[in-house]
């Protein structure tokens, strides 16, 4: 899962920095080869710190980052996987 052509949304594009986008996919990228379709990413702005929530449900995972960064930003954001390819978007576009 996750090996294949990558998309992102508009709402992706405009909302979320791209260094958040690249961290999230290799968020991704990371985790064991039993990986939930649907990836789950909670931003949220704490005191000058992005804290990104990272979890899904089947294999159950969760995980908690948390960067310094002068620009912050809350949203939800969903990764699926279709086995054809991934798409990055915002949960409101879902």
């Amino acid at each position: 899962m996750f090996n294949n052509q990558r998309y992102l949304t508009k709402g992706v594009q405009v909302e979320i920095p791209l260094e958040l986008q690249i961290f999230m996919w290799s968020c991704i990228d990371g985790l064991p080869e039993e990986r939930d379709y649907f990836q789950v990413f909670k931003l949220k702005y704490l005191d000058g710190i992005q804290r990104i929530t990272h979890f899904s449900e089947q294999p159950e995972y969760r995980m908690e980052y948390l960067i310094p960064t002068d620009n912050t930003i809350t949203a939800k954001v969903y990764v699926i996987d279709s086995e054809e390819y991934s798409t990055m978007l915002l949960a409101e576009e879902y």
